[in-house]
């Protein structure tokens, strides 16, 4: 659903790419992998950046940025993967009107907010906005004997630019004007998105060492100390 390249930004500000690709949704496991592959242990690197994106949903790449946080964007993930390919096409054509699409927290409640929007695949022109808004949606009583004289196209665009509206790839997106609700504030990911974890194993193995280093520091080198000069 969504694939982001994961990098080491302490290394990169060494002049080394440590990039790895996450494919979202993901696991715990699955995530602490990629960090361990790119030397990302929570006690000499901490900080992540991401580099890249690639999903196969239209025009959502242009909208997530390097410091997302990674529980957000498996939030998102998972609920895109949840979505019906009808679902999908709406999803993107609201995006792509981009009332809420300004943020990963806008795009979450998005995905839960597509009743608010009103979306017709096969309208792509505002010619195909009036015969679908008369000829279908009965909006206005033209009769059919004048129907071929009656200009659609302007009576579509008068339609469009009186309304919050777009025209899009996947076709036409209206808002009705239905309450958005606010599922998400953007203060805590639902416990079961909830995957960013740094390696286990090698974080704990670096803070033993430290702890050990701490109690029993090394003996100094050149062994046994020089003698004073009044000893000598």
């Amino acid at each position: 659903m969504i694939s982001a390249y994961i990098g080491n930004r302490g290394k990169y500000h060494e002049g080394i790419l440590a990039v790895e690709p996450l494919r979202l949704p993901a696991t715990t496991e699955e995530v602490q992998a990629v960090l361990s592959r790119i030397g990302v242990d929570g006690v000499w690197y901490e900080e992540i950046h991401i580099v890249d994106y690639e999903t196969d949903v239209a025009g959502l790449r242009a909208r997530l940025g390097e410091n997302e946080n990674i529980d957000e964007l498996n939030y998102l993930a998972s609920l895109l993967e949840e979505m019906d390919s009808g679902e999908m096409k709406k999803f993107e054509a609201a995006v792509a009107l981009g009332e809420y699409a300004g943020s990963v927290k806008d795009l979450i409640n998005l995905t839960q907010n597509l009743d608010c929007y009103e979306f017709y695949s096969d309208v792509k022109t505002e010619e195909d906005l009036g015969q679908y808004l008369i000829d279908e949606a009965g909006a206005l009583d033209v009769p059919k004997h004048i129907r071929d004289y009656f200009d659609y196209e302007a009576y579509g665009r008068d339609m469009f630019l009186n309304s919050t509206s777009d025209f899009t790839d996947s076709g036409y997106i209206e808002n009705n004007q239905s309450s958005f609700i606010v599922h998400y504030d953007g203060d805590k990911v639902p416990e079961e998105y909830q995957i960013f974890s740094y390696p286990v194993e090698p974080r704990r193995s670096i803070l033993e060492a430290l702890k050990k280093y701490r109690e029993t520091p090394p003996p100094e080198r050149g062994g046994r100390k020089a003698a004073a000069h009044g000893e000598r």
